[in-house]
């Protein structure tokens, strides 16, 4: 059985209340699921969001608050990381990063100045200089303190390698680009409009079927849509509370993942502190509530799979610890002992899939 080894991102800063590391290395048992310390690179500045390339030789970061992205190569024997090199991401507080389908260019979002960026990978794993940024545009939705810009969170790409999606917190609405490979640069092929004031965070697709999910930050719902493979359009036509329809505190949206078989969507809930289990209609696409299960510790940032979906992670940022999950045959999640102490943590990848 081939190793498998966790990354996981933090916040160190203080403006951020950080109590981070940089990035911590883990070797983790495939069957019970627990962590052990293999590495932790130090002298990083909010490394809070990760990927891995597909071959898993190098980890790229970028760094929350400040205007770079990273490039490591991992040694996929013990799973250890050296630096490779630094790039501008041409904007500030980059949030999230995506590698495009033939892992030659790597999609930037830049949270606060509202702008996405494509840096070219080098055969190296190296980064290379974006030639031209995108500027993202729009009008801002009605919440003044969390809409004072578009606010570009999340740039996957969707599972048919053609399209980066980016939703826009700020601006209400979720925006298709396409590479286009030879300028280096994203151009945009669509858009749609969110509910006022909605706040769109992060998005996940169904693994077979045309469907996209996004998660709503600032109302805490998850809209379904259609997609339109070709053109990259998304439609709406189904809403859902993030929370339990009796909870009536403040709470905000957080991560989303659809499983491998496509018959769960797992979110995350800032405020209510939980994890939600939704079912899809094997039918529709539509989501109905299955489980909600407490996070055990504050401001669930992140989580995800392990690569066998066996187990689901969440990383409790200000609960200064990982929390792990045993997923059921219908997906609902069992508590574990498994619990991994660590500063601020923003993210978690794994490698030897």
């Amino acid at each position: 059985m081939q190793t498998c080894f966790a990354y996981v991102g933090s916040y160190t800063t203080p403006d951020r209340r950080g109590r981070g590391n940089g990035i911590d290395v883990y070797r983790v048992d495939r069957r019970s699921g627990a962590f052990h310390p293999v590495q932790r690179i130090s002298q990083l500045e909010n490394p809070s969001f990760l990927a891995l390339s597909a071959d898993g030789r190098c980890l790229y970061s970028v760094h929350g608050d400040r205007t770079e992205a990273t490039a490591f190569a991992v040694d996929q024997a013990t799973g250890k990381l050296t630096l490779i090199n630094r790039q501008s991401t041409g904007g500030y507080n980059p949030v999230h990063l995506a590698l495009d389908a033939t892992g030659r260019h790597l999609a930037i979002a830049n949270y606060t100045t509202d702008s996405v960026c494509v840096l070219p990978v080098r055969r190296d794993g190296s980064l290379g200089p974006y030639t031209t940024l995108t500027m993202v545009g729009g009008e801002l939705g009605p919440h003044k303190p969390q809409q004072r810009g578009m606010y570009p969170h999340d740039i996957p790409l969707d599972p048919q390698g053609r399209f980066f999606y980016v939703p826009c917190k700020g601006g209400d609405c979720v925006i298709s680009y396409r590479l286009d490979a030879r300028r280096g640069v994203l151009v945009e092929t669509s858009r749609v409009a969110a509910r006022p004031g909605a706040g769109p965070r992060h998005i996940a697709f169904h693994p077979r079927r045309a469907l996209a999910y996004v998660l709503n930050e600032l109302d805490s719902t998850i809209t379904t849509y259609r997609q339109n493979r070709r053109t990259g359009k998304l439609t709406p036509f189904h809403v859902v509370r993030s929370t339990p329809a009796d909870f009536t505190g403040y709470s905000t949206g957080a991560e989303i993942a659809v499983d491998r078989a496509g018959r769960n969507l797992y979110v995350t809930n800032r405020g209510h502190d939980s994890v939600g289990v939704f079912a899809i209609d094997p039918a529709k696409g539509t989501l109905a509530p299955r489980q909600w299960v407490p996070t055990h510790g504050r401001m669930p940032r992140f989580f995800t799979f392990d690569p066998a979906e066996r187990f689901l992670y969440v990383a409790n940022q200000d609960g200064r610890s990982i929390i792990g999950y045993r997923i059921a045959r219908d997906g609902r999640l069992a508590p574990t002992r498994i619990r991994v102490s660590v500063g601020s943590p923003a993210c978690i990848v794994f490698s030897g899939l």
